[in-house]
């Protein structure tokens, strides 16, 4: 079988994509530690002089994963990810770049998460080496998620991934034309599931993490517990909220009396005026509620949340949960499924609606007592859907 996961034989021979870092802005977002600070200016300095190049010479589609909560990502871990689709690909392709300031590139180090997390892994990962003072970056090698786990070096001392500068394929352009020669060809190994861990235990591990002079929380707790925090997209932006200072972000019942809090704003929440069916379902009231616009499969919907019928009882109360098509006359096509899950992911009865036809909407009321948490999914999973645990 062709394979285009093999090197060049010698370093002098290798291929080297320089490109400039444009201008770019300081990022508001607010980090533990100056190392957080600056690893996610590096991140930041890579995007602004690499995606556009990727753009226009691989695929136009290309855009970061999971953008809007880089912050909490780049709090713990190096690295960002890019989702494309080129037009010979059968599915989406994931790279990581990984960006270093290091003269030494004799080696790729890539943190255990980007390999190790089943919903983090990639199938390319990129060595970046970043010059701030120049503003200039250097593309000098990659490789697949499969030779990084069968042919890399793990280091426990740090968690870390490491291979050999003469195992990296050089010319990035190399990468296009096994997309188009064999895009069936095997990129990723195997990935042992993370296991899931309960509410109480995530609680004591984020107050346990949470202590911003504790530099390195990933290194602190074993592997697995750390893995089950960060891939619960919820728990981790947590664990980044509570190491900043920060009050809770995600309180429904606050954003509905005081707005939407500045990190849901920025994932997309906002309040709005909703029209939602009375009990009898005979006509319909004007609600003060919330509203996320999602993208899935290409089509445009919006999830809306707000408070139904008598909420003179504190403890206890409904909410209904709604998908509709963004388009006014649009339905929802068979198939797509809304569901609703505990903090810690467990179903319950009656927590999710499924189309079996074209509907005109999907919904979900639950009683929720006060600051239960909640987490939303929707299948096929919306673009750079990310946990978010909604406290009521």
């Amino acid at each position: 079988m062709m394979s285009f996961d093999s090197a060049p034989s010698t370093y002098s021979n290798r291929q080297v994509l320089h490109l400039e870092i444009p201008p770019v802005p300081t990022t508001a977002a607010a980090f533990s530690t100056p190392g957080c600070r600056w690893r996610a200016d590096l991140n930041q300095m890579v995007i602004a002089a690499f995606l556009p190049w990727l753009r226009d010479e691989f695929a136009a589609n290309a855009k970061v994963w999971m953008e809007t909560t880089l912050p909490s990502i780049w709090e713990f871990a190096n690295g960002t990810a890019i989702a494309l689709h080129p037009e010979s690909a059968i599915r989406e392709v994931r790279l990581v770049l990984i960006p270093a300031e290091t003269l030494d590139t004799d080696e790729l180090r890539v943190p255990q998460e980007w390999v190790d997390l089943p919903s983090w892994a990639a199938d390319y990962y990129v060595a970046v080496q970043v010059n701030p003072d120049e503003s200039w970056i250097e593309i000098w090698g990659y490789a697949s998620h499969e030779r990084l786990k069968t042919r890399g070096v793990y280091d426990a001392s740090d968690r870390t991934y490491s291979l050999a500068e003469e195992d990296l394929v050089h010319d990035l352009t190399v990468l296009q034309v096994a997309q188009e020669l064999c895009p069936t060809e095997t990129r990723r190994a195997a990935i042992v599931p993370i296991p899931t861990i309960e509410l109480t235990q995530a609680t004591n591990l984020i107050e346990r993490l949470d202590n911003p002079d504790l530099s390195f929380p990933r290194l602190a707790i074993p592997f697995l517990l750390w893995g089950a925090l960060l891939e619960h997209g919820g728990w981790r932006k947590r664990l980044y909220e509570h190491r900043q200072g920060l009050a809770e972000s995600w309180s429904v019942a606050h954003w509905l009396q005081a707005g939407v809090s500045n990190l849901a704003a920025q994932v997309g929440w906002q309040q709005t005026t909703l029209q939602f069916a009375t009990v009898r379902g005979m006509r319909s009231l004007p609600i003060t509620g919330l509203v996320r616009s999602l993208t899935i499969a290409g089509a445009a919907y919006q999830l809306q949340i707000a408070p139904l019928g008598d909420r003179s009882t504190p403890e206890t109360a409904v909410w209904q949960f709604e998908l509709r098509s963004a388009d006014p006359r649009g339905t929802i096509p068979a198939g797509i499924t809304l569901r609703l899950l505990t903090e810690d992911l467990q179903p319950f009865e009656n927590n999710e609606d499924m189309a079996q036809d074209a509907v005109e909407r999907l919904y979900i009321n639950v009683a929720i007592q006060t600051a239960e948490g909640l987490v939303w999914e929707i299948e096929p999973t919306p673009e750079g859907y990310d946990r978010e645990v909604l406290r009521f």
